[in-house]
């Protein structure tokens, strides 16, 4: 298998990054006030998007982190046409 299929990302758009995101932090208990923004950036050779992070308690900066993070290598912006 092509080392290229193991790292291609699924492309999501703005709105189901943000609902996706969402539901991650939602599930952890530290995790359900945090409040995001999700940032188109320019492509780099891992992302071409960003969260964020506003509203965060101190216990819940690294695991939200962590969330974001899982995201992030799972997803990438689809850009519009």
């Amino acid at each position: 298998m092509p080392l290229e299929a193991l790292s291609a990302k699924t492309p999501a758009t703005l709105d189901e990054l943000t609902t996706r995101v969402f539901f991650a932090l939602q599930r952890h208990p530290l995790c359900r006030q945090v409040e995001f923004d999700i940032v188109s950036t320019p492509r780099t050779r891992r992302t071409n998007w960003t969260v964020s992070l506003r509203s965060v308690q101190p216990g819940a900066l690294w695991t939200a982190h962590e969330i974001v993070a899982d995201i992030q290598e799972a997803y990438e912006l689809e850009l519009a046409a």
